[in-house]
């Protein structure tokens, strides 16, 4: 998997969750996971999660973190698995940089003091899966009560954070196909 931190600001819309963006965009051909800073705006018409869309919560972050992932080689109940892989990376990741931080996940969510600190989704489109996970950088305009990794989990670098988060992602996801290629089947 390869993996990239775009270092201009993107508006994150809900477009880029779309199959051969990061192809397209930039040049990555296969699985991939690009990360990139930028505010996030997303309309009830590009929305993917239709719970969201039943309940009229469209998304909105001043400031975000968002990653975005395509896989050409998993099934959308694995792409919900390496979602919440993820979300729990950068719930480890958070608490190990700030110890004292305390990060609640409830399935793909994390709170902090019963802030929503991200927002995430895994869908399959006719070639691949793709995966948004989105951390505020600055919640303000939120249209929940929200956290955000300046404030509330005291992120300092939040570049340095995300390259961090990126790649330990693609270190644990590498691995766990090591392990499934190191044993033997049994009858």
């Amino acid at each position: 998997m390869e993996t990239l931190f775009i270092d201009k600001e993107i508006k994150y819309t809900g477009v880029q969750l779309s199959p051969h963006w990061i192809y397209k965009n930039f040049h990555i051909m296969g699985n991939a996971v690009v990360c990139f800073i930028g505010e996030c705006d997303v309309d009830l018409s590009h929305m993917v999660d239709i719970e969201d869309v039943i309940n009229n919560e469209p998304i909105y972050s001043k400031k975000m973190l968002n990653i975005i992932e395509e896989n050409f080689d998993s099934s959308l109940i694995n792409a919900v698995y390496k979602q919440r892989l993820l979300v729990t990376i950068a719930k480890e990741l958070i608490e190990k940089i700030n110890p004292d931080i305390k990060i609640i996940r409830n399935g793909d969510d994390l709170y902090i003091n019963n802030k929503k600190l991200s927002v995430s989704i895994a869908t399959k489109s006719i070639t691949s899966t793709l995966i948004h996970f989105g951390l505020n950088i600055d919640a303000k305009g939120a249209p929940v009560n929200a956290a955000d990794l300046v404030t509330d989990a005291k992120i300092v670098d939040i570049k340095d954070f995300a390259i961090q988060l990126i790649n330990e992602y693609k270190k644990e996801t590498d691995d766990i196909i090591l392990a499934a290629s190191k044993v033997r089947g049994v009858n």
